[in-house]
Order: structure tokens, then sequence, then C-alpha cells
């Protein structure tokens, strides 16, 4: 399926992308992170597993068990503080 990928902050620094469409055989949003981090590189470092990541499906925070849906929207970022 085709999904709609968006990375924030500190993840679309490391990556230099803000967002990009994934053609995945995830189910849900840890598998996909998962396929990700398998690119190595710069995905490696900034998804990896034990980092902070948060993740949201269609615009609502969602923990990785989420089910991805053709054409879904996934984002990625790290957790925000306040000030």
């Amino acid at each position: 399926m085709k999904v709609q990928v968006r990375y924030f902050a500190s993840v679309r620094e490391a990556l230099s992308r803000s967002g990009e469409a994934v053609e995945t055989r995830a189910e849900t949003l840890s598998a996909l992170r998962d396929e990700l981090i398998a690119r190595g590189g710069a995905y490696a470092t900034a998804l990896a597993r034990g980092k902070a990541v948060r993740m949201a499906l269609d615009q609502a925070m969602s923990d990785e068990a989420a089910a991805l849906r053709e054409g879904c929207e996934v984002a990625f970022f790290p957790p925000v503080t306040g000030g």
C-alpha cells in the first residue's frame, strides 16, 4: 500500500526532507518505523528504537500498534517540550 509520511523538527533535519510517499507492506506504525529504520543511514539514526520518537496517524497521536490503511498520513517527530 502507499502511505504519505511526514517528518518534523529534528527528524526532518536528520533526513533532509519533510516527507515522502512510501510504498509499504507494513500493517502498523511500528512495522513502518522498522521498515524505515532498515533503510539504514540517517533513517536508522533518526528513527532508532530506544530514541524518543512520537507518531501520528491521520493527524491524531497514535501508539505503535495503530493500523495503517491505503493513503493514510503518518507523521514522525520528537517529543515536544514547552518552556
